[in-house]
């Protein structure tokens, strides 16, 4: 049993939901001017897992097909078979479920958000049928994080720092465009979708420079429209560092470090800007 659990967390990378965890707390705690109760805080790290446990689930059924096709994706667990589809829709289901409850358990506005929210992330998986814009679907769905973190503390969305989503939406769909350019050329062969098979490597990595250098500008404008201090600006700083070195070690002729760009650079960057902004509004007078 216990085996069979590690397998579909492993299958949907359980691990990376700290990509948008962190942003969903900041809009928590901007919400409340620093750490919100305990309750509040634990039914929004449970919303985040759900949602996004049900939404890579999602993914993983939806793309099985090609995965089994794709040389990089071949070993995945249900593509290998390791994990059965019933087993896979299964933990769909039920983690859904589970973000739902923690909504309903936050406040009504929350809930109500919740199908909008929810559909966003799964409707990405099935865009790379249709259009190379999906990048920027998955970086809409992710822009949801912070605006129901703050809607999970303050039940309204009045003073909701909209820059913030803003800025998520263009650093995920920055990123997820480099990560895109590893399965280029299967996704033109297979006839699918995205920036990299669409613009080529070169016309890809322009693009999510673009999406980058806009993603500061508006963490940036978060900091000046909340008033947060020095530390929010230390954090940003490091979070310039992390876009640029991951510019830096990936290029389009050259993909091999693209773990550290995807995976731990983008990782700290979302840390980072949550831990700033907790210090800043708990060590800086406001």
């Amino acid at each position: 049993m216990l085996r069979k659990v590690a397998e579909l967390l492993e299958m949907i990378k359980f691990k990376h939901t700290v990509f948008a965890l962190p942003f969903a707390l900041m809009g928590a705690f901007l919400a409340a001017g620093g750490p919100p109760g305990v309750g509040t805080f634990l039914w929004v790290v449970l919303a985040m897992a759900g949602a996004r446990t049900c939404a890579m689930g999602f993914n993983r059924i939806a793309d099985v097909r090609f995965d089994r096709e794709n040389p990089r994706t071949a070993k995945r667990a249900l593509a290998t078979g390791a994990v059965r589809m019933s087993e896979a829709w299964a933990m769909v289901v039920l983690a859904g479920a589970l973000f739902f409850l923690a909504c309903a358990r936050l406040n009504r506005l929350t809930l109500e958000l919740s199908p909008l929210a929810l559909s966003l992330t799964l409707f990405y998986s099935l865009t790379k049928r249709f259009t190379w814009l999906c990048h920027l679907v998955l970086g809409l769905a992710l822009a949801f994080s912070p605006l129901g973190g703050f809607v999970a503390v303050k039940g309204s969305l009045a003073g909701f720092p909209y820059p913030l989503s803003l800025g998520v939406l263009f650093w995920v769909t920055g990123f997820d465009v480099i990560y895109a350019c590893l399965d280029a050329d299967f996704d033109r062969q297979q006839g699918l979708f995205s920036l990299p098979s669409r613009f080529g490597r070169e016309g890809a990595f322009r693009l999510a420079v673009a999406c980058h250098l806009l993603a500061f500008v508006l963490f940036l404008a978060t900091g000046l429209m909340t008033g947060l201090g020095v530390f929010y600006y230390l954090g940003l700083a490091v979070t310039a560092g992390c876009l640029f070195y991951q510019h830096l070690v990936v290029n389009p002729r050259d993909l091999s470090r693209i773990q550290v760009s995807f995976f731990q650079m983008n990782g700290l960057i979302s840390l980072t800007l949550f831990l700033a902004t907790w210090l800043s509004l708990t060590l800086e007078k406001r």
